[in-house]
C-alpha cells in the first residue's frame, strides 16, 4: 500500500492520504505522490472536479517528524524534533521542494478542488484543507494551527491562505494561541464552507462534486481564474480579464445550450 491512492472515475479524481495508522501525516513518499497526482489532474482533460480526503479518523495530522528524519536527514534527531542540526538553507530547500510544491501546483489548477475533510486537520494538514477550494466536513472535525507549540512557522503556505479566508486578525489569532476549533467553530469564522453530519459526509459530497462535473467546465474554470486573479490585481485588470473570457466562452456549445435551456424552461445539458 502507497502512502497516497489517487483515482479518477467518471470525470472525479480521488487524492486519498493513506496513512490511516500515523493520521495520515505527511511522509515524503505522500509529499511526493501528492505532487504527481496533481500534476496529473493539471494534464488530464478528462478530470472535471478534484476531492481531496484521508483514509480512517483523520483528514491530515500535519508533517511526520519521525518520516521526514529518516528519508531526507531534514532533522538530526531520529526520535526528538528539538534538535535541528541541519543548515538552514538544507532546510529551505527541503520545503522547497516537497511541500511548497503543492500550493504552487494547486494555483496552475483551474478545477473545482473540494476538501472533504472526514476527520482532524492540524498545522499543515488544516493548511492543505485550506489550499482548497470548498472545504466540507464532519461534524466530528477538529482544526487547529499547532505550529506556535512546537516553536515553528506555517511552512506550507498557511500564513498566505489563512487571512485570506477570515482576514488578518483572526489569522494571527489562530496562529499565536494554536487553539483548536470545532467544525461548526470553524465554519463560523470562515474556516470551513460546509458542516455535515458524519455519517452523511460522503453522500453530501458526493452529490456537490457531481453537481460541479455535471456543470460547463471551461466557464467554471475561467470563473475561479478571475476569482483568484482578481484578489491580487487591481479591478482595470480583473475586467479586462473578465472581458476576454466572455468573449470565449459565448463561442462555446455549452453556451448554446445553457441559452437554449433557459428559453425551453428545462435543465440544461452541458457537455
Amino acid at each position: 500500500m502507497t502512502d497516497l491512492l489517487y483515482t479518477v472515475n467518471e470525470g472525479i479524481a480521488t487524492i486519498t492520504l493513506n496513512r490511516p495508522e500515523a493520521l495520515n501525516a505527511f511522509s515524503t513518499e505522500m509529499i511526493d505522490l501528492w505532487i504527481k497526482a496533481l500534476e496529473s489532474v493539471r494534464d488530464d482533460d478528462s478530470v472535471r472536479v478534484v476531492v481531496l480526503t484521508g483514509n480512517g479518523r483523520s483528514f491530515c495530522s500535519g508533517g511526520d517528524i519521525k518520516s521526514m528524519v529518516r528519508r531526507d536527514g531534514f532533522l538530526h534527531n531520529n526520535t526528538e524534533a528539538e534538535d535541528l542540526s541541519s543548515t538552514g538553507l538544507a532546510r529551505k530547500k527541503s520545503l522547497w521542494k516537497r511541500v511548497q510544491r503543492i500550493p504552487l501546483l494547486l494555483q496552475e489548477i483551474d478545477k473545482p478542488v473540494i476538501a472533504k475533510m472526514n476527520g482532524v486537520a492540524t498545522g499543515a494538514g488544516l493548511d492543505m484543507a485550506l489550499m482548497c477550494d470548498i472545504r466540507i466536513a464532519a461534524q466530528r472535525v477538529r482544526v487547529a494551527e499547532g505550529y506556535i507549540k512546537a516553536g515553528i512557522v506555517p511552512g506550507d503556505g498557511g500564513a498566505y491562505f489563512l487571512p485570506r479566508l477570515v482576514g488578518v486578525d483572526r489569522a494571527l489569532e489562530i496562529l499565536w494561541t494554536g487553539d483548536t476549533y470545532t467544525a461548526e467553530e470553524a465554519k463560523q469564522i470562515g474556516l470551513i464552507t460546509h458542516v455535515v453530519p458524519d455519517e452523511e459526509l460522503d453522500a453530501f459530497v458526493d452529490a456537490y462534486v457531481r453537481r460541479l462535473a455535471s456543470g460547463p467546465q471551461e466557464t467554471m474554470r475561467f470563473m475561479k481564474r478571475a476569482v483568484y486573479q482578481g484578489m491580487s490585481t487591481d479591478l482595470r485588470t480583473s475586467l479586462d480579464m473578465i472581458s476576454s473570457a466572455m468573449g470565449l466562452v459565448t463561442e462555446l456549445e455549452d453556451y448554446q445550450e445553457g441559452v437554449r435551456a433557459i428559453a425551453e424552461k428545462r435543465p440544461p445539458k452541458f457537455s
